[in-house]
C-alpha cells in the first residue's frame, strides 16, 4: 500500500516502502517548486520505464550503452489542456548495430506504465 501525506503548502508526498516520493507544484500554481509536480512524476515513470527495457536489451545482448538516452516530449490541446502525445526518442550510442534499431522499439513497447496508460484501469476514489 501508498500513504499518501500533506508535509505543508501544496507539497504532497507518496510513501511506499521505505521510499518518500516528494511533489510540489510550480510556483504559478501556489507552490515553491522545490519537487516535481505528480504529472511530471507520471511523465517521469514512462520514460524510466521504456528506459529500463532499452537498458535490458542492450545488457542481455553485451551492446554497449553508453551515450544512450531517451528524451519524451509531449503535446497538450491547447483548448483543453489535456494531453494529447507523448514521444519519446531513443538516442542510441555510436555504433550501434543496425540489426537492432526496430528490435529495441519493440523492446521498449513492453513498458508496463505504457501498457497501462494504453488500457487504463478503473480508478475509484473513496472517503474513509
Amino acid at each position: 500500500m501508498m500513504e499518501i501525506t500533506f508535509p505543508g503548502g501544496v507539497q504532497i508526498n507518496a510513501q511506499y516502502d521505505n521510499f518518500v516520493i516528494a511533489t510540489d507544484q510550480p510556483e504559478k500554481n501556489g507552490g515553491q517548486n522545490s519537487a516535481p509536480s505528480p504529472f511530471d512524476l507520471l511523465l517521469a515513470s514512462l520514460g524510466t520505464c521504456a528506459g529500463f527495457y532499452a537498458l535490458r536489451f542492450c545488457q542481455e545482448r553485451k551492446l554497449a550503452t553508453t551515450g544512450m538516452r531517451l528524451q519524451l516530449s509531449n503535446q497538450r490541446n491547447a483548448a483543453t489542456n489535456r494531453l494529447e502525445q507523448v514521444k519519446i526518442t531513443l538516442h542510441l550510442p555510436d555504433g550501434f548495430p543496425d540489426k537492432y534499431q526496430r528490435v529495441i522499439l519493440r523492446a521498449m513497447d513492453q513498458c508496463s506504465v505504457k501498457k497501462v496508460l494504453m488500457d487504463p484501469p478503473e480508478i475509484e476514489v473513496l472517503t474513509a
